[in-house]
């Protein structure tokens, strides 16, 4: 058996590195071409809101349906959760927005970054338990700096407004005194440190290497510094936030719902037709619900892409239903986020991170 082969990998050492290394890899040149065009001066390019933007952020909003409504037994297993999480997202949305937009906006903002920042602890977590790891001092040393990886350029995003790129709308985050982004900062090099430190000394001195862990450390602290504090730029925000946010959890919901599939579907090498159809189907779906959505947005709020979309609908009445019905997706996406993931409560799970390691 190969080396790579005995790592704790969470679904393969191809399917790992592609989705957590290589999501990177492509956001980092992108960031590449930005630079060499002079796209990092300017608003993120249309080709760029449609790659990263709707073919993979909204896109993974709408994969959640996969392991929730598309799934009956799943459904029918906890159905007043599934029932009410998007009736209260509606409901309270629709609440706030219409007594105060900016306040809506902003909360969503503030949702959408919790979510973020606890998917990257989410991989972290999943890969201590597929090690069997189960040291209290290594759970601190990750928890810190995986955390700090994101809270960090977070901060300094705060303690740094205006910058030329914001989450949703502008002002949608509350500002800070420079101070604290000043305060955290040598925390967060102390965190990476030891992580680091850490990593090298339980692989060296006693063989325990995670790479997939460490890879998930390391791209998420890189993405967030250059996309948040390195450059201020729409662009490089755009790639290096939504890729390896997006990528590795599509990846995810198809392995959790097709696991025996992805499992079982290949052969001497080769990726058999049927799992081919499954892909095709799958990403078909989730890209078309998201096409749909962006087109309401656009026709019913923003009007930015008639190019695309076709000319807007021009009624306030309107405008204020649909924007809290069309952020219940989303919403819908950070609750159920919580629940759907954690082994103990999804006693199916395991068998989504047990697949055949092909090398």
């Amino acid at each position: 058996m190969s080396r790579i082969a005995r790592f704790p990998w969470l679904f393969s050492a191809r399917v790992d590195l592609t989705c957590f290394l290589g999501s990177a890899v492509v956001s980092w040149l992108l960031l590449a071409i930005g630079a060499g065009t002079g796209l990092l001066h300017t608003d993120a390019p249309e080709w760029t809101w449609i790659t990263t933007v709707l073919l993979v952020d909204v896109a993974h909003v709408y994969s959640t349906a996969f392991r929730v409504y598309f799934d009956r037994v799943e459904l029918q297993r906890r159905i007043w959760l599934y029932v009410l999480a998007p009736l209260l997202s509606f409901f309270i949305g629709w609440a706030v927005h219409s007594e105060d937009e900016p306040l809506f906006w902003r909360m969503l903002a503030y949702l959408a970054v919790f979510h973020f920042v606890r998917q990257q602890y989410g991989w972290v977590a999943l890969y201590r338990t597929r090690a069997g790891e189960t040291s209290r001092t290594g759970r601190w040393v990750d928890s810190a700096a995986i955390y700090l990886a994101t809270l960090y350029p977070l901060a300094w995003w705060h303690a740094h407004l205006p910058r030329g790129f914001h989450w949703f709308m502008d002002q949608d985050f509350h500002p800070l005194p420079r101070l604290c982004a000043q305060i955290l900062e040598p925390t967060y090099w102390l965190a990476l440190l030891l992580y680091a430190g850490r990593s090298l000394t339980n692989g060296l001195r006693a063989g325990r290497w995670n790479p997939g862990k460490d890879i998930v450390v390391l791209t998420t602290a890189l993405c967030w510094h250059i996309g948040i504090i390195t450059f201020n730029s729409d662009y490089a925000f755009t790639v290096t936030n939504v890729l390896i946010h997006g990528v590795p959890y599509l990846v995810l919901v198809y392995r959790s719902r097709f696991a025996q599939q992805a499992s079982g579907s290949s052969m001497n090498g080769c990726i058999t037709t049927s799992r081919w159809r499954t892909v095709f189907l799958f990403l078909a779906t989730v890209w078309c619900l998201a096409f749909v959505e962006e087109l309401l947005w656009d026709r019913g709020v923003w009007h930015e892409r008639t190019w695309l979309f076709g000319a807007g609908w021009s009624n306030e009445t309107l405008r204020g239903i649909l924007v809290p019905l069309l952020a219940v997706p989303q919403l819908t996406h950070y609750i159920l986020d919580g629940f759907i993931w954690k082994r103990r409560s999804n006693p199916d799970l395991a068998r989504t991170f047990t697949g055949i390691d092909t090398p």
